[in-house]
């Protein structure tokens, strides 16, 4: 501490610091730098407006998809500082080669693609928390970059390595993989969503093969992902056959009811016989399909439950499609008369009420039979033909039923309830005494 307080101490401090403000800041080659870096902005200020129309104007197409939008509008916001990195990288690139110094272009150069970077990041990635990881990523190879230390926490990181045979594994490499496998699933997925919106948009194509395709589709390209992921670090991927086949067979019993689940899902993709927005009835859940699953199908039922109904069982299991080659459906509807009623006129009536009911169609046209003689009615059936199941059944037979009560009301038609006759017979007289 006495040696900061000592005059001569402090003197050649500052002698020192004088040189290398002389050596470094204030040399020809900073001021040359800095120049370079004021020139590429002040070309760079007239250019902007030029690639800021230009990118409205291709994102602005009708065709165009929703990240691309996304990222047309951000790029359009930035184009500035885009252009301002792109010519600094050019000095940088420059000076490189003519063996210049140009720490301040690096620095520069470090910081716009940082800030580039965040922008972008904070555009695409929807999750913050990877929105986060990706700053904190970019500004911590910055610093490393500025103050020069990146190859050499490269070089430390490399030499932290195992071997596993031939294989060398690296925490480079690990980093590397990481990073790799990230952006590459992450581009799958964007790439796989914005080929599935315009899957969907395919007029030519019934929903099961578009959905058939969208799934096959996000399947190979997360395969893709993971196979260049391996092979963009340096990894050989026959050295893991062995361990790839015990995998398998592990898999193969642990995960039988998943891969059975996936598989009856492809099956159903292509024999069509479920699709979206088919009515369906299974396990006593009715209900329309919204959508078709790799692993299960969504059921929603009239009551807004969602019912998650794995693959599996609508393979296994009695499914009742009720739209599956045609939308008209027959319902069934029990209705019981008095024996004393005039059964032809109650038969005029029950059509009369189908008839008066908007959902019902006229062709095929409603039919009303008698089903036979009941303990206490005669028993009729009303068959009517409805062609939007999706909108619910048990209201249009509760239409139905209504017009069927106002009308026998009307006209005196009574409806029966059970009746019984008990008689009492016994073998004694019962007396009764008078007190």
């Amino acid at each position: 501490m006495d040696r900061y307080l000592d005059a001569d101490f402090l003197i050649s401090q500052w002698h020192a610091f004088e040189a290398w403000l002389l050596a470094e800041v204030l040399a020809i080659s900073s001021l040359l730098q800095l120049v370079a870096i004021a020139a590429a902005f002040a070309v760079a200020w007239p250019m902007a407006p030029f690639l800021r129309r230009f990118v409205e104007r291709m994102t602005s197409l009708r065709s165009s998809d929703y990240w691309i939008v996304r990222t047309g509008q951000t790029v359009a916001e930035i184009s500035l500082p885009l252009i301002w990195l792109v010519l600094i990288w050019i000095a940088s690139l420059s000076a490189t080669a003519l063996k210049w110094p140009h720490h301040l272009l690096t620095i520069a150069l470090s910081l716009l693609s940082v800030w580039v970077a965040i922008r972008l990041a904070s555009v695409l990635i929807a999750d913050r928390t990877w929105s986060k990881a990706v700053a904190v990523v970019a500004w911590t190879i910055a610093a490393l970059n500025i103050v020069s230390l990146l190859d050499p926490t490269i070089k430390l990181l490399d030499s932290a390595a195992v071997r596993l045979g031939d294989l060398r594994i690296s925490a480079l490499t690990v980093v590397e993989g990481v990073f790799s496998l990230a952006i590459l699933l992450w581009a799958a997925t964007v790439v796989s969503d914005m080929l599935e919106r315009r899957i969907n948009r395919a007029q030519g194509l019934t929903p099961s093969v578009r959905v058939l395709f969208s799934k096959l589709l996000k399947i190979v390209l997360v395969a893709i992902a993971i196979i260049v992921a391996l092979e963009s670090v340096g990894i050989d991927l026959s050295a893991f056959t062995v361990f790839t086949g015990a995998l398998g067979v592990g898999i193969g019993f642990g995960l039988q009811k998943t891969v059975s689940n996936l598989i009856a899902g492809v099956m159903i993709l292509m024999d069509k016989s479920i699709k979206p927005g088919d009515v369906i009835e299974v396990a006593e859940t009715y209900g329309w399909v919204n959508s078709l699953g790799s692993r299960y199908a969504s059921v929603i039922t009239r009551d807004g439950i969602e019912y998650l109904i794995p693959n599996e069982d609508l393979i296994t299991q009695r499914v009742s499609n009720w739209s599956f080659s045609r939308d008209e459906i027959r319902l069934r509807i029990p209705v019981g008369i008095s024996y004393n009623a005039d059964v032809r006129k109650a038969m005029e009536l029950c059509l009369d009420a189908a008839a008066s009911v908007e959902r019902v169609l006229e062709t095929p046209k409603s039919i009303c039979l008698v089903r036979g003689f009941g303990d206490s009615s005669v028993d009729l059936e009303l068959r009517i033909w409805i062609k939007d199941p999706r909108n619910g059944i048990s209201n249009v037979k509760s239409e139905v039923l209504l017009g069927i009560w106002d009308r026998f009301h009307e006209h005196g038609i009574e409806i029966p309830f059970p009746q019984r006759d008990i008689h009492i017979k016994s073998p004694n007289p019962v007396r009764v005494a008078q007190s």
